[in-house]
Parts: structure tokens; C-alpha cells; sequence
């Protein structure tokens, strides 16, 4: 039998264990109001599944930075969650200090805590280089009074922090259900990639989708790419097409500084990239008005969408892929004037009967606004940097963490 990557939640048992549980919960803020999202119900879900084979449920998360407006107390977190779990859920107004671990382990079997916002602790961004992560003192004094720990908070996996790291080389370790979901899904669309694949790059900055762009081709990870937004400006002025009043724009955000780089990518592989050939922009009444390529040095208004012959062809490669990575709306998909894009690109991603996978909040939003079951798609990433970092082949180091547990159990389980 092949020994796994990681453990998961199918190699223990919950029943009668605490469970240390890091989520991400991490929420958008409103009027002084957290936000709910598919985040907080996804990890919801890992919770009821514990709570409900009898574990006692330790919860550990997080709520913006400390120099940011939106770092709060998790006292809201609780209710929402609440709510998704349908389970009493207590919010603890510490992380670990001497009552707060006295109420752990007093716990009865079932039962919901959810600690302070771990970020209130010094230690939890500290640099492992000035003291390692198991020997952080919240660390110590939780694993102290937990049987296992459990990593669910998969968007936040790219980053070394202590409590992505530290309870993973003092507890038994596991991944969460989320973690699970979004590791799996990923692979699928890298490493176990069914040909053809796409990548659907836009949004309205080009570092990431550049970056992305670059490591697909460079590294053999996608047959063709759809361009689209600044990235797809930018490969079009590589190709050596004028784009008028568009090139001053690109200017004026330092955009251009990218084009030597894309300028590279188009020379070696300008076959498998592709870019728009008809825009948008809005009238004065707002109304919607299509213009060719050829068309844009002299159109005077900014074009914040692809046209519709240009959306057409994109979505006839994606029905017909086997594996489709969609990043970034492809307009300004908020304004009716020009969503006619993004939602034909989502349509067609619901009609490919080969693995969809999406990610970023302005999809999930996109999704959300046109009213997309996120069941017709493969996998709706909820991740950001994490998921970046992992299609670009990036070690993520909760996961490595975890996979290092799970060596340090077979080990000691081919030793005893």
C-alpha cells in the first residue's frame, strides 16, 4: 500500500479525543459587522462532522492584522458559526491562558469552543529562526491539554506561521476537510491534468496571472492560454498591436514595466497564447458598444470587457477541454455594460464536462452575482495566496507539516 501525502480525518478516531482545529474563518467587514461567507459554512461543516462523532472541538483562527482596522475579537465569528454548525458554539475571550485551558479540559464529548483571534498573540507571526514554532509558548500550553490537531485552514497553508506549524510537531496531525478538498482538487488540475488544458487568466492586474502564465508554459502545465484584462493588453501590445489611449493607461499604473516579460512568453510561445480580438466600452447612457481590435486607437472611451465574438471563441475551448483553471473575472463584470463577458465564461465552464477549477473572491463573488450553483462547477477554490502558490508548484508549509507528521507516524509505527 502507498503511504499518504498526509493523514486526513479518516485515520482517527474522533470519539472522546480533543481536537485542536485551525480554520480560517478570516471575514470581510461591514459597518463593524463580519461578513458570512462560503469560507465560514465550508469550515462549519468540518466542525459539525467532528462535533458530531463526540469529539471536543478547540477552535483556532484568526481575524485581520493587528495594525489593520478589521482585527477584531472572534465573539462574532462564534455566532456565525453557530448558525452553519446548528451547535452551541462558545467563544473564548483567550488563547491560552490558565482558565482557558482549565475549560478545555473540562470539556464534555460534542461539545464547541472558539478561542481568541490567535493573531492577538506576538508569538503566532513570529520568525522561526529566533524560536521554533513547537517551542512557542501558546503552542506548549494547548498541546498540553489536546489529543490531536486538525489543519482545515487551507487558505492560509502558504504561510509559516505558529499555528499552522507548531501543533503539527506536537500533535498527532490531520488534514481538515477543507484542506482536504482544496489539496485534491488542485492535484487534479496539475499534477493528474487530463489534456487539453486551459488556463482562463484576467483580472485587473497582471502580477499574479503573468506569473501563473509564466510557470504553465515554462513547466509543460497548460496547452493553450485564454488571455484577458491588463494581462491580455499587455500580450496583445507583445504581439505588436496598438491599443490607442489603452497604452497611456498601462503607462500611467506602471503596467508596462511587465511587458519585457510578456513580450518573452509571446516570442516562445505565441502559438498557445490568445488574446482578444473585440472589446467593450460604455456609452453615455451606459449602454454596451462592442469595437474591433483594429478599432481601439481611436476609440476614446476605456473598454472594460471582451466583445462578444472574442467571448464566444473562449468559451468554445473551454467546452471542449479536459481541464479548465479559470482566475479573475474577465471585465469589470460589477456594471451591467460589462458582464457579458465573465458570465459567458462561467457558463461555459458549467457546460465543460472536464475538471473546472476556479479561485479568487472576485470569482466566487462573479459566481454568486449570476446566480451559478457552485455545484455545476468541479471545484470553487476558496483559497488565494495558497492556491496561487500551489499551481505554480510552491510548497505550502502547513502542508509540509503535515506530511512530515504523518512520516513521523509511519515511522513510529513501523518502529513499534
Amino acid at each position: 500500500m502507498t503511504q499518504k501525502e498526509f493523514l486526513t480525518m479518516d485515520d482517527f478516531q474522533p470519539e472522546g479525543k480533543t481536537v485542536l482545529l485551525r480554520v480560517d474563518i478570516n471575514s470581510a467587514i461591514e459597518n463593524g459587522k463580519i461578513q458570512d461567507s462560503q469560507r465560514m459554512a465550508a469550515h462549519a461543516q468540518t466542525i459539525a462532522e467532528l462535533s458530531g462523532k463526540n469529539a471536543k472541538v478547540v477552535v483556532l483562527a484568526h481575524q485581520g492584522r493587528p495594525d489593520k482596522k478589521d482585527f477584531l475579537r472572534l465573539d462574532q465569528h462564534a455566532k456565525l458559526l453557530q448558525k452553519h454548525v446548528k451547535r452551541q458554539v462558545r467563544h473564548v475571550h483567550d488563547v491560552s491562558g490558565k482558565e482557558t485551558l482549565k475549560r478545555i479540559r473540562k470539556m464534555a464529548n460534542g461539545k464547541i469552543v472558539l478561542l481568541e483571534n490567535v493573531r492577538m498573540l506576538s508569538e503566532e507571526e513570529l520568525d522561526s529562526k529566533k524560536k521554533a514554532f513547537k517551542d512557542m509558548l501558546f503552542v506548549q500550553e494547548l498541546s498540553s491539554v489536546c489529543d490531536v490537531f486538525v489543519n482545515d485552514a487551507f487558505s492560509v497553508a502558504h504561510r509559516a506561521q505558529a499555528s499552522n506549524i507548531g501543533f503539527a510537531e506536537t500533535l498527532p496531525s490531520y488534514a481538515g476537510r477543507v484542506m482536504q478538498r482544496e489539496y485534491e482538487a488542485i492535484q487534479k488540475a496539475t499534477r493528474h491534468a487530463a489534456k487539453p488544458r486551459i488556463h482562463l487568466l484576467g483580472g485587473g492586474k497582471p502580477d499574479e496571472p503573468l506569473a501563473l502564465m509564466e510557470y504553465a508554459l515554462q513547466n509543460g502545465k497548460a496547452d493553450r492560454i485564454l488571455t484577458s484584462g491588463v494581462l491580455g493588453e499587455l500580450c496583445l501590445l507583445a504581439k505588436g498591436r496598438k491599443l490607442g489611449p489603452k497604452e497611456k493607461w498601462l503607462d500611467q499604473e506602471g503596467y508596462l514595466a511587465y511587458l519585457p516579460r510578456v513580450a518573452k512568453l509571446v516570442e516562445q510561445f505565441g502559438d498557445a497564447i490568445d488574446v482578444p480580438g473585440d472589446f467593450a466600452y460604455a456609452d453615455a447612457d451606459g449602454i454596451r458598444v462592442e469595437v474591433k481590435l483594429e478599432e481601439l486607437p481611436s476609440t476614446e472611451k476605456p473598454v472594460f470587457d471582451i466583445g462578444s465574438n472574442t467571448a464566444s471563441a473562449y468559451a468554445r475551448e473551454i467546452r471542449t477541454a479536459q481541464t479548465v483553471y479559470l482566475k479573475g473575472p474577465v471585465g469589470k463584470y460589477e456594471e451591467k455594460a460589462f458582464e457579458l463577458g465573465t458570465r459567458r465564461m462561467l457558463e461555459a465552464m458549467t457546460e465543460c464536462k472536464g475538471f473546472t477549477l476556479l479561485g479568487g473572491g472576485h470569482t466566487i463573488t462573479a459566481i454568486e452575482k449570476f446566480g451559478f450553483p457552485f455545484k455545476k462547477f468541479s471545484h470553487v477554490s476558496l483559497a488565494g495566496g495558497a492556491l496561487l502558490e500551489m499551481l505554480q508548484g510552491k510548497p505550502l508549509p502547513a502542508l509540509e507539516a503535515l506530511k512530515a507528521s504523518a512520516r513521523q507516524v509511519a515511522y513510529a509505527q513501523k518502529s513499534g
